[in-house]
């Protein structure tokens, strides 16, 4: 358990954002399984649209400091592919 004042107040400051970054996240999954879900039904514009939307949250998330950017950008190059695969 912290003691001394400036550990207190770390762990009151990691608490805060830890729920902010876990809202984060819960959000960024949200937009990524809705282009998943748009996917798996077959429709391309849908998945498109889908995508374009989680794009700026995914960068959010990079900006933000929640997700790395390269993950990010390996899943929004393989999510595209898998948009451009519906239409073949």
């Amino acid at each position: 358990m912290a003691n001394t004042p400036q550990s207190k107040k770390r762990a009151r400051q990691n608490e805060r954002r830890f729920a902010i970054n876990k809202a984060r996240r819960s959000r960024i999954r949200t937009y990524l399984r809705k282009v998943e879900e748009a996917i798996a039904s077959g429709d391309q514009d849908a998945a498109k649209s889908a995508l374009r939307e989680a794009q700026p949250e995914l960068m959010r998330g990079v900006s933000k400091g929640v997700l790395h950017k390269n993950t990010v950008a390996r899943k929004i190059s393989r999510l595209s592919a898998r948009v451009k695969a519906l239409a073949a």
